[in-house]
């Protein structure tokens, strides 16, 4: 059950069509996050800073500096990178490239993790047994005037 200040971990794809659109569910959800709402909380992990970073430099070297000015603005909580023991039980559970992601939306006390990656987390997403929703960007936004109190449909 998500807790009064909702904890959203953004997968990589997430946080770079955010950075790449000005338009869209990742990019709202990145401008939620630069409003520093009382009630919501963005999370990512070191392993998808690194997978970004990575991203970014060998295929959009361009977008390395809007990515460096943009993410103070998100005030995002970054996790620390899992130990490889930690990765041991959620094996099997969706591609060994993502359980870092998974283990890492778990150490942060994610309520929410949101991936535009349907084929590795499609799976996941049906799961209730999980510490935390997969949901992709539109679906997060759908759900996020209810998350941050805004009832009136």
């Amino acid at each position: 059950m998500p807790s009064s200040v909702n904890r959203v971990f953004l997968d990589s794809n997430v946080i770079i069509s955010g950075l790449l659109s000005s338009k869209g569910a990742p990019r709202i959800i990145l401008d939620l996050l630069c409003l520093h709402l009382p009630n919501l909380r963005g999370l990512t992990g070191t392993y998808n800073m690194m997978e970004i970073e990575r991203n970014l430099t060998r295929k959009l070297p361009a977008a390395l500096p809007v990515f460096q000015e943009y993410l103070p603005r998100m005030n995002l909580e970054i996790v620390s990178l899992p130990a490889s023991e930690e990765l041991e039980p959620w094996l099997g559970i969706t591609a060994d490239k993502d359980l870092p992601v998974i283990v890492s939306a778990v150490d942060g006390k994610a309520d929410f993790l949101v991936t535009g990656d349907t084929g590795d987390f499609g799976a996941l997403m049906q799961r209730d047994d999980l510490p935390f929703r997969v949901l992709t960007p539109t679906e997060f936004v759908l759900l996020a005037g209810k998350l941050l109190g805004n009832d009136s449909e």
